[in-house]
């Protein structure tokens, strides 16, 4: 084996990778030696990009995400692709074509979603780090469930070129790891500049994390501890929020009134999103070959009644209906304003504290097959939509157990402030571990 080759065999108990590189390479750089996971909707060269979706089983990417060629430059030792709910589409990856994916911390649990893979190739111990996305929570949702660490950066702040889109306006790729520090280290080498895409910022990430929070004002919505949050999870964060107090911080209530119409929002910007970004997997350009000799309509159905899961498919249906004529106004016009609202509800927050805090998810993780209603399931994003939706930073991290299970407190900044976030994030983990 060569000197900078490392052999990677991974614990096929979570079915947590889609693909494995067994022997891979690093290089020098602030990520050398260090083994990285990919999430498997983040284009890698000549590496299969599935989506854990049938429709692009087989596909092999010509070129990497941007995120991926900086990574590589940094020396990581990319080891394999993990595994997601299909397309991004889930809060348990339970929606992967390929079979769920388990949560170590208990394996009758679900990871969360859609960044399962990711999430419990860390907490397994597999890796060290890996990028997931997150569209509506879906990298800080796995992070609280398995006990991890995940930054969902500032809208932009990382490019999406290379992302295979679900929803354009609300995903973002972003680090994931075991500490802050290393999430830190992370961010470092995939924020910045791209020109190749239309949404990025220049704004470079160089911070090193730093514990003193004194003096800091800390939100906290009524909201984030009201209905649908398991008394248990609340009071496990309010003792985080003690910890905070006793470094420093001042805690001062506050309210996002537009928090009742967010999930429904967010539901019917994605979905509109969706419908019109997964047009392209048609058996022409993608998916598998359609039948030439049926018309077109015929062949387009049957392929992608046969590539895309039931969710996928319903949200789809879900877009499609909210975007067509005489419903648009309706629906995804009014979406769009209380999207504006929730961004106007935390501008107004954010002019008198510094970061917002509460719990990541409403529960600890489900078990396998608990949630088969679609609206339960969607009702367990309420927590995390609005962070997307105000294309705000956020941070999840580990805070405490109930029942065994780990629970996640989250951390939201302003605008391009995710240095700030991760501050107060170091600043907990350091005085609690």
């Amino acid at each position: 084996m060569a000197e900078n080759e490392i052999t990677f065999e991974p614990d096929d108990r979570y079915n947590a990778f889609l693909t494995v590189c067994n022997r891979v390479s690093h290089g020098k750089g602030k990520l050398a030696g260090i083994t990285v996971a990919v999430k498997d909707n983040i284009s890698t060269k000549n590496i299969e990009t599935t989506c854990a979706s049938k429709i692009l089983k087989g596909y092999v990417p010509p070129y990497d995400a941007h995120v991926v060629e900086l990574i590589k430059k940094e020396g990581a030792a990319i080891v394999g692709k993990t595994n997601l709910d299909e397309f991004g589409m889930g809060t348990t990856t339970e929606n992967s074509a390929f079979g769920p994916t388990l949560n170590p911390c208990d394996t009758t649990r679900v990871p969360g979603g859609s960044s399962g893979g990711s999430a419990a190739a860390i907490a397994s111990g597999m890796v060290r780090m890996a990028l997931g996305t997150d569209t509506g929570g879906s990298i800080r949702c796995p992070s609280a469930f398995c006990g991890i660490v995940g930054l969902k950066p500032t809208y932009g702040r990382v490019s999406r070129y290379g992302l295979i889109a679900y929803a354009n306006s609300l995903e973002q790729i972003g680090p994931m790891a075991r500490t802050v520090s290393d999430v830190s280290l992370l961010m470092q080498v995939i924020a910045g500049y791209d020109r190749r895409d239309s949404t990025s910022y220049n704004k470079p990430y160089t911070h090193t994390p730093k514990a003193d929070i004194k003096g800091l004002k800390i939100g906290i919505p009524n909201e984030y501890f009201g209905e649908g949050v398991d008394p248990k999870v609340a009071n496990v964060v309010k003792d985080a929020l003690t910890q905070l107090e006793h470094l420093g911080a001042t805690t001062v209530p506050c309210s996002i009134p537009s928090m009742e119409y967010a999930l429904a929002a967010y539901y019917v910007i994605c979905t509109s999103e969706a419908s019109s970004n997964l047009a392209r997997f048609d058996g022409v350009r993608y998916g598998p070959a359609a039948d030439t000799k049926k018309s077109w309509h015929d062949s387009y159905q049957e392929v992608r009644r046969a590539g895309f899961g039931t969710e996928v498919r319903r949200r789809i249906m879900l877009g499609t209906f909210a975007l067509s004529s005489g419903y648009y106004g309706k629906y995804y016009a009014k979406a769009q304003i209380a999207r504006e609202n929730v961004r106007k509800d935390f501008a107004r927050i954010f002019s008198e504290v510094d970061v917002i805090v509460g719990p990541t998810m409403p529960t600890i993780a489900f078990k396998l097959g608990e949630k088969s209603d679609p609206l339960s399931m969607y009702l367990a994003d309420i927590l995390t939509v609005p962070v997307n939706l105000a294309g705000i930073p956020a941070i999840s991290l580990p805070c405490g157990k109930v029942a065994g299970m780990p629970v996640g407190i989250q951390i939201m900044g302003k605008p391009f402030d995710d240095e700030r976030v991760i501050d107060v994030a170091f600043a907990y983990e350091q005085a609690v571990k």
